[in-house]
């Protein structure tokens, strides 16, 4: 099967695109660095993971992208 996300960078990249990306160069600007993903306040945090579960139902990744994919 070929799925639209083949990679988690791709999925990173789309899962920023909009409102989202100013957010959280707000934060990356205070801490000077790229957060981890435990350092996410927990709305985006949700948010993310929302957002694989959409793509996973939807085939848009593998389930091994679903399983692995880390913010």
């Amino acid at each position: 099967m070929e799925y639209a996300f083949t990679t988690e960078k791709e999925i990173r990249n789309a899962f920023w695109q909009g409102n989202l990306k100013k957010h959280i160069k707000l934060y990356n600007h205070i801490s000077g660095k790229p957060l981890t993903q435990n350092e996410y306040n927990a709305t985006i945090r949700s948010e993310w993971c929302d957002f694989l579960d959409m793509l996973h139902k939807d085939n848009l990744i593998s389930n091994e992208l679903f399983n692995n994919t880390t913010l």
